[in-house]
């Protein structure tokens, strides 16, 4: 099978962590008989730097004609922590967003046993927790009118729903739970907000077609401490743009590392790839960087090209990583091992070239070939 990807890097660490998934992505194709096409765009400060443009024209080509974006992060400190900057590395996000209309940011949050001793909550309320997140993603008070008053006293960010924008989410979310333990829970505010109301008269008349998932419904503030006291009451979570922006972060600490959350955004066009962390320019060019969350990524991208064995020895690679210690510096301070080091690892182990024996003094040293 042939596929085109976009290949997006973007900042900071963007472009470390991506080079490891399409490290992995070409063992699979290797493995399995596949071939897939690179094209690299521009986005995000890169872009504003080389272009003028968080996300230039060129870009938005290539990736209408894409079958798969794959992408790596967006955002700088000079953009951060200057408020007044008219031209932003998010617009460019956020406007391929609205181009490509992808509606629908799909985030499993798992847990690894390997980690358990690095996530704030105890062992028992992590075993057991499979979550995935269903978050509107081209509408609410990110994509509202915007309104600063003159004397710059008063601001105002508008928040709007359709009923259609509820309904095709929800859709994808009910369809999900019935391929898993058919248990939905939207979150909301809706004993205040009235578009909160609305989310959830849709959801309860789109639930009378889907009998066999039972449906809860939560308040934000609730489901964020529940997320923290009982995690894995949790199946499915389907919920707007800011709350799922926010809750979906909250869950991503449970694993241990923010580094190891994969995502995936869909709509009508073509989907877009990418770990939910962000920019770390900190941490750019040291290679020091968790790629698990990029090369996870790129599974979900295999299950999206219906590659379904393809993205499950994916999986069994980074567990692999994690069960023999091979980790990066956010999991292991002391002993750790480069974001190359890891992506070889993955890589081999997809060519199934894992000797019995492994010699990680060699590792240690970033040697890509285990001896």
């Amino acid at each position: 099978m042939k596929k085109k990807v976009a290949v997006i890097y973007g900042d900071g660490i963007g472009p470390e962590v991506t080079k490891q998934s399409m490290k992995v992505l070409d063992a699979i194709a290797q493995r399995f008989g596949h071939e897939f096409e690179y094209e690299f765009c521009l986005m995000g400060a890169d872009a504003i730097d080389k272009t003028g443009s968080p996300l230039p024209d060129e870009t938005l080509e290539v990736v209408l004609n894409s079958d798969a974006i794959l992408f790596g992060a967006i955002g700088h400190p000079k953009y951060d922590n200057d408020p007044s900057a008219k031209v932003r590395p998010e617009q460019g996000l956020l406007k391929l967003r609205k181009s490509l209309q992808l509606f629908a940011n799909i985030r499993p949050v798992t847990t690894y046993q390997a980690l358990h001793h690095l996530s704030p909550l105890k062992p028992k309320n992590l075993e057991g927790v499979d979550v995935v997140i269903y978050r509107e993603l081209t509408g609410g008070i990110y994509f509202g009118k915007k309104e600063l008053s003159e004397d710059g006293n008063t601001a105002m960010d508008d928040c709007t729903y359709h009923r259609h924008e509820i309904e095709r989410i929800a859709k994808l979310a009910f369809e999900q739970s019935m391929q898993r333990q058919k248990r939905l829970t939207l979150v909301d505010k809706a004993n205040v907000l009235e578009t909160s109301r609305l989310w959830r008269a849709v959801v309860r008349e789109m639930a009378a077609n889907y009998p066999e998932v039972a449906v809860d419904y939560m308040f934000v503030d609730n489901a964020a401490m529940q997320m923290i006291v009982n995690p894995k009451q949790f199946d499915v979570i389907l919920t707007e743009n800011m709350f799922g922006d926010i809750i979906s972060d909250e869950a991503s600490v449970i694993t241990g590392s923010l580094g190891m959350l994969p995502s995936a955004s869909v709509g009508t066009g073509t989907a877009m790839f990418e770990p939910i962390h962000g920019s770390y320019p900190q941490a750019a060019g040291k290679d020091i960087a968790n790629p698990l969350g990029s090369i996870l990524s790129a599974a979900m991208m295999l299950d999206y090209f219906n590659m379904f064995e393809e993205a499950k020895l994916v999986r069994a690679a980074v567990e692999w990583t994690l069960e023999n210690g091979f980790v990066t510096k956010d999991i292991d301070p002391v002993n750790n091992y480069t974001t190359t080091t890891i992506g070889d690892l993955v890589k081999d182990f997809v060519e199934n070239k894992i000797p019995s024996a492994i010699n990680k003094s060699n590792l240690s040293l970033s040697k890509s070939t285990i001896i």
